[in-house]
């Protein structure tokens, strides 16, 4: 099914937040970012960096904030390893507050330094870290957020202004040397982490959590599972007890339902666009702790349950959510092939609808390799992160629909001859909007990128 852009944006809501595209839909996404014609709608080829950390388009600057093994500023021990999702929070006096992931397993070279109610299991190499910079963007504290966990992979921001990080996991106590089970999600104050603690939500389920997204009018919480193998990831919502009730409301628990489309047992047998099931189901999740079976496997009833493979991004926008599945392979056991989907559910009319399907022969094909995270840009384009092989980059998105390199990774982290570069994630803007921070998998690496964004 062929759709325009301007199509495409009015089914998932962007051309009220500003973003316009006309044109073939084929024409977004097509090709690499050096084979398009930037100019006026990119900010111009990369400039490589002479101290091989971040090449930029001429008129930008980067400063290093964070750097894997560093000391933190808080004399806790050194920055950990692994930065991953991350998100941006305006505090008192200007200050902006950053609450980043480390996505750190029992081998991570450097952990999360273990502090006293902050920690979940002092087993768990994971957690969080919490950066301050004042008004003008300097960095005036550094500290741990959370610790104890396992593999924080992504996760996303609340209406009130806190963070709930995501363990991608489900390992048992006793499992790689841990004293506590894994596999919850955790509310993070980046302002004052101790306020927080460090208490996992377990009515919100225990599997391997990639992000989240709240409902910001009815303080629903939908949750996705990144399974990469079978049997795949569902996509869940929780009804809390007290809906958007501010930090620690949360844990006063609620109801975790998995998503059902009737006569569709895997989400990657859908591949037309625009493809809309109007009265989807919620089931109630018969164990969310996962006690004796994990939850995907667990007994859902005669009509079973609705899977998909590599579950990950979760965002609302407008008045839906939408979660991505980054692919799909047959070989791995799904239904059919993909390089990646975008659904979009309509809570206001129970609806669901197939927005965007990636590849080759589709109306989209995406840059580089892997997109992952993603965030709106301050000229009301995409920022796009790489999570692939090869060079990786912050692609951009126009608002006419031009694609460009934003940054490239220029730290090689494997060998002259076979050279290797970490991912990027975590990206995110301040709240002004003239600040880009972006994370460097490996080595964990946080920036913060300024220069002419364009209006």
């Amino acid at each position: 099914m062929s759709a325009t852009r301007r199509q495409l944006l009015a089914r998932t809501g962007a051309v009220g937040a500003g973003i316009v595209f006309g044109g073939a839909l084929a024409e977004l996404f097509a090709g690499t970012a050096a084979a398009q014609p930037l100019g006026r709608t990119g900010y111009g080829p990369l400039v490589p960096d002479p101290n091989g950390l971040l090449d930029l388009p001429k008129g930008f600057r980067y400063r290093v904030l964070s750097r894997e093994g560093d000391p933190l500023r808080s004399g806790e021990g050194p920055v950990p390893s692994h930065h991953d999702g991350m998100a941006a929070f305006a505090g008192r006096h200007g200050r902006v507050h950053l609450v980043r992931n480390h996505e750190n397993r029992v081998d991570a070279r450097v952990p999360v330094p273990v502090i006293d109610g902050l920690t979940y299991d002092p087993a768990g190499k994971g957690g969080c870290t919490a950066l301050a910079l004042d008004a003008r963007g300097e960095v005036v504290s550094e500290r741990v957020a959370l610790a104890g966990t396992a593999v924080n992979c992504a996760g996303g921001p609340t209406p009130w202004g806190t963070w709930l990080s995501c363990e991608e996991t489900e390992d048992r106590a006793g499992t790689n040397g841990y004293t506590k089970d894994h596999g919850f999600v955790f509310e993070v104050d980046g302002a004052d982490p101790h306020r927080s603690g460090a208490v996992p939500l377990t009515a919100m389920g225990r599997f391997q959590h990639e992000a989240i997204a709240v409902d910001p009018r009815r303080g629903v919480v939908y949750e996705t599972e990144d399974a990469f193998l079978k049997p795949f990831g569902l996509f869940y919502r929780f009804l809390p007890e007290k809906p958007l009730g501010g930090l620690g409301s949360l844990r006063a628990g609620g109801r975790l339902q998995a998503l059902r489309v009737p006569d569709v047992p895997d989400l990657s047998s859908i591949q037309e666009t625009g493809t809309t099931f109007d009265r989807v189901e919620w089931v109630d999740v018969p164990d969310p702790l996962a006690q004796g079976t994990p939850v995907r496997l667990q007994d859902f009833g005669p009509r079973g349950i609705t899977h998909a493979q590599k579950l990950e991004g979760c965002y609302w926008g407008g008045r839906s959510v939408y979660f991505v599945s980054s692919f799909a392979r047959g070989a791995d056991g799904s239904a059919a092939d993909h390089f990646g989907q975008i659904w979009r559910y309509d809570p206001d009319h129970h609806r669901l609808t197939l927005v965007v399907v990636f590849g080759p022969d589709t109306d989209v094909r995406l840059p580089g390799e892997s997109p992952d995270n993603i965030c709106l840009a301050p000229s009301g384009g995409l920022m796009v992160c790489e999570d692939g092989n090869g060079a990786q980059h912050v692609f951009g998105v126009t608002r006419h629909g031009e694609v460009y390199a934003m940054a490239r990774n220029a730290q090689n982290i494997g060998t002259a001859e076979q050279p290797e570069w970490g991912e990027f994630a975590g990206v995110t803007f301040s709240p002004d909007g003239r600040t880009m921070f972006v994370n460097c998998y490996t080595p964990g690496t946080t920036f913060a990128v300024t220069g002419p964004w364009h209006g």
